[in-house]
C-alpha cells in the first residue's frame, strides 16, 4: 500500500472496511474501497464445484440454526433439573428459560438465512427442500445431497454443544444416575439435544397432531414470506419473520415436545444416542414423530398455500415469474379469462409499455 493510500484513509468522512460494506448502496458517506479482486481469486472461485458450495452452505445454515438453540436448551435443562451443578460453581448461570430457547432457535434461523441462503437457497430443513422440489422446480437430484448436508450440520452442532458444556453435562449425568433416574426422559441429560415427551404423554396420536400442526404453522409462514407477490414482506424482513415463526412455536409448545425440523432432530438425536444410549430412539416409541412428521406437515402447509393463497398472476405482473409459454401464453390467459385483478393488470400494462419482451414484439410485428 502506497503512502497516498494511507493518506486517503485519513479522510474524515470515510468509513473503514467491515460491515460498512453493506451500506454501499445506502450510505451517503464514502466507504474506503476494497483491494482489487485478483484473477487468481476469480479463477479459484470459478473452479469451486457448485454442488459442494451449496451442500456446505446447507450444513453451515443448519449448524447456525441448531447450535444456539441446543446451547440454550443445555442452560435451561441443566439449571432447571440440576441445581446442584450450579451450586458447585461449575460456571453455569441460572438464566435459562423456554423464552430464551425460543429466541435462540428463532435468531439462529434468521442468521442461517442471512449467512447461507445466497449460496444454497437457504432450505436448512429436509421438508422445505422436498417442498421446493415439488412446487417450485428445485432439482430432485440435489435433494439427497441437501438433506444429508442439513443432518450433518445439526449433528456437528450437537457434538460441539456436548463438548463445550461437557463438565456441566457430565456432572448432571452423574447426579442423575446417582438419583436412580434414567438418562433419557424429558428434562434429563439427553433432552438437551432432542425432544422427548413427558411421562404422561403416552398417546402417540396426540403427539403426532401436536407436531403436525406446529410444523404446518411454520410451513405456511415460510411459504408466505417467500412469496414474491406478497406485499407485506420484504427481502430484509423475511429471515426474521421466518425465525420468529419458529420462536413463537417454541414458546407455545416446547413444554409438550416438538421438533419442527427433521434434520435438527435426527442430527442431534444421533449425538444423544452416542452419549446417552440407544434409548434416545426408542423412548416411548416417540422418535419417529419428530423425525418423520415434519415432511407431511410441511407438504400440507405449502400445498394449502399453493392451492388456496398463491397469486401467480400477480407475481408475473411484478416481474417475479414468467408464463410457461411466454408473453403469448400470458396474453392468451388474460384474453380467455376476460377478468384480471386491477393491481396485476396495471403492473402488466406498465411492464409491457416500458420493457416489452423481444419475443412479444416479434409476434406483434408479424401480426
Amino acid at each position: 500500500m502506497t503512502n497516498s493510500d494511507h493518506l486517503e484513509r485519513l479522510r474524515t468522512y470515510d468509513l473503514e472496511l467491515g460491515a460498512t460494506e453493506a451500506l454501499q448502496k445506502h450510505a451517503s458517506r464514502h466507504v474506503v474501497a476494497t483491494k482489487p479482486v485478483t484473477q487468481r481469486k476469480l479463477d479459484f472461485e470459478h473452479r469451486r464445484p457448485r454442488i459442494l458450495r451449496e451442500c456446505m452452505a446447507e450444513a453451515t445454515g443448519a449448524f447456525f440454526y441448531v447450535f444456539p438453540g441446543v446451547a440454550a436448551a443445555a442452560v435451561f435443562t441443566i439449571n432447571g433439573a440440576s441445581p446442584l451443578v450450579t451450586q458447585n460453581n461449575l460456571g453455569l448461570a441460572a438464566f435459562g428459560s423456554i423464552f430464551q430457547i425460543g429466541w435462540a432457535f428463532g435468531l439462529g434461523v434468521s442468521f442461517a438465512i442471512i449467512t447461507c441462503a445466497a449460496t444454497s437457497g437457504g432450505h436448512f430443513n429436509p421438508a422445505i427442500t422436498i417442498c421446493f422440489a415439488i412446487w417450485q422446480g428445485f432439482p430432485w437430484r440435489k435433494v439427497p445431497h441437501y438433506i444429508l448436508s442439513q443432518i450433518s450440520g445439526a449433528f456437528i452442532a450437537g457434538l460441539l454443544v456436548m463438548g463445550m458444556y461437557w463438565p456441566e453435562i457430565q456432572a448432571f449425568k452423574e447426579e442423575t444416575l446417582a438419583a436412580g433416574k434414567p438418562l433419557v426422559y424429558n428434562g434429563g441429560p439427553a433432552s438437551i439435544l432432542c425432544a422427548f415427551p413427558n411421562p404422561n404423554q403416552t398417546n402417540l396420536g396426540y403427539l403426532f397432531l401436536t407436531e403436525f400442526f406446529v410444523d404446518a404453522y411454520i410451513g405456511v409462514v415460510i411459504w408466505a414470506s417467500l412469496d414474491p407477490a406478497n406485499p407485506f414482506i420484504s427481502a430484509t424482513a423475511a429471515p426474521f419473520t421466518i425465525g420468529l415463526a419458529y420462536a413463537v412455536m417454541v414458546w407455545g409448545f416446547a413444554d409438550i415436545a416438538i421438533s419442527t425440523n427433521l434434520a435438527r432432530d435426527l442430527g442431534t438425536r444421533i449425538v444423544a444416542a452416542i452419549f446417552f444410549g440407544g434409548e434416545s430412539f426408542t423412548y416411548l416409541n416417540y422418535s419417529w414423530i419428530p423425525i418423520l412428521v415434519n415432511v407431511p406437515a410441511t407438504l400440507f402447509a405449502t400445498g394449502y398455500y399453493e392451492f388456496l393463497m398463491r397469486d401467480s398472476l400477480s407475481a408475473i405482473g411484478k416481474g417475479h415469474a414468467v408464463h410457461e409459454d411466454g408473453e403469448e401464453g400470458l396474453h392468451r390467459h388474460i384474453t380467455n379469462t376476460g377478468i384480471i385483478e386491477t393491481g396485476a393488470a396495471n403492473a402488466l400494462r406498465q411492464r409491457n409499455a416500458t420493457n416489452p419482451s423481444d419475443e412479444f414484439m416479434d409476434k406483434r410485428e408479424r401480426g
